[in-house]
């Protein structure tokens, strides 16, 4: 393989205690420390792997976000990623504009594979990856937790509700990462010296030739309804009665 894209979100750090904004309009940012999605940290490992096995010359890394997603993708250059493509935006970006920006990229460097996370920390949509692939008009693999390459194809164990399925697809593919794919390497203070010299570029959505197309309007942020306090019973009928009151049997 010539090339592999891999997709980093800038997202809240998975340790944080999301706050929802006094007036509901979303979460709060200021001062939160952001990192990149758990499930892109995994697809990078992984396209990172490939390199080191000799199956693939050079690993990208994309964002879409504005212009502080710069951190992120150093990161993703000291983890080892050959360059990385920055197409700033402030405004939100839902997956399928996601997935139409994805597209002019691919059109742009002609990668046999994309790999992204399952789905982003924050919106939980796991949309991004089948809609680049329908887009692209190319064979998708969802969930994966185990991937090897042979004459032109993947060979894919996915991870589904009745256990795990598996499948070959041809290549170029999009594939998603799931947690058990692998585990991220730590990023060490040398490699993240090297990655302020690799080549780290920026790009408009008007480079690109899109235009955001917005489907959905948050209207209102709610956190959490607070955990009830427990009920202590003695023996099983007064569990069952318990239930019962709360109409759960």
């Amino acid at each position: 393989m010539n090339k592999i894209i891999v997709g980093l979100k800038r997202v809240v750090d998975y340790n944080v205690r999301v706050r929802v904004k006094p007036d509901g309009s979303g979460v709060i940012t200021d001062g939160v420390k952001m990192s990149i999605n758990p499930f892109d940290e995994i697809a990078l490992e992984e396209a990172l792997r490939i390199k080191e096995r000799g199956e693939v010359e050079e690993v990208i890394v994309v964002s879409i976000g504005p212009a502080d997603a710069q951190q992120q993708l150093r990161t993703g250059l000291a983890m080892g990623a050959d360059r990385a493509l920055l197409v700033q935006t402030d405004s939100a970006v839902e997956p399928l504009d996601a997935a139409r920006i994805f597209l002019k990229l691919i059109e742009r460097e002609s990668p046999e594979l994309v790999i992204v996370g399952k789905q982003a920390i924050d919106d939980d949509n796991a949309q991004t990856g089948p809609m680049l692939a329908a887009l692209w008009d190319r064979p998708q693999a969802t969930f994966v937790s185990e991937v090897s390459f042979a004459d032109g194809k993947a060979s894919i164990t996915r991870e589904v509700d009745t256990g795990l399925e598996t499948m070959e697809v041809d290549l170029p593919a999009v594939l998603t990462a799931d947690l058990r794919l692998n585990e991220p390497r730590y990023v060490k203070l040398p490699d993240i010296m090297k990655a302020k010299r690799k080549p780290l570029d920026t790009l408009s959505l008007e480079d690109l030739g899109v235009t955001l197309k917005p489907q959905l309007k948050i209207v209102k942020t709610d956190p959490p309804a607070q955990r009830q306090k427990g009920v202590m019973v003695e023996d099983v009928d007064g569990l069952i009665s318990a239930l019962k009151d709360k109409g759960l049997l």
